[in-house]
């Protein structure tokens, strides 16, 4: 009986572990958008599935240059759009793997100073790529 109560406390903690382990999703499917701090540059990666990540950036100039590149062989599309302070669309960009350039770099539309809120999607994406913003163009 002694033996059993010591096993029986050994199988539970196994059969918790096990299914911990099995339980969890891979976190390599989820794609990802890291900004870095200042909020005008940026990574996303992914393996083939869709997000969208909005942050707020202050540019204290009326227009903004975007540069963006991905490097993906199995398709999906990077866009990035940026809206001024008063929530004015200025910018709005794709690249999709396997169509025309896989790196881009435009001047926004002018807009109204302040904080402007970028946006980023991933659709089907399966790659990496990044972003920077530059004040005024």
């Amino acid at each position: 009986m002694n033996k059993l109560k010591l096993i029986f406390p050994l199988v539970l903690i196994g059969l918790i572990g096990i299914f911990t382990l099995t339980s969890c999703g891979d976190e390599e499917d989820v794609p990802r958008v890291m900004v870095n701090a200042g909020g005008d540059d940026g990574d996303v990666t992914g393996n083939g599935g869709t997000t969208t990540a909005t942050h707020t950036w202050t540019n204290n100039q009326s227009r903004t240059e975007l540069n963006m590149d991905l490097t993906s062989s199995n398709g999906g599309s990077f866009r990035v759009v940026v809206q001024d302070a008063d929530g004015a669309e200025v910018l709005n960009e794709i690249l999709t793997a396997g169509v025309g350039d896989d790196s881009l770099t435009r001047c926004s539309a002018p807009g109204t100073s302040g904080e402007w809120t970028v946006t980023i999607t991933l659709t089907d994406f399966n790659g990496d790529g990044s972003f920077t913003l530059s004040q005024g163009c």
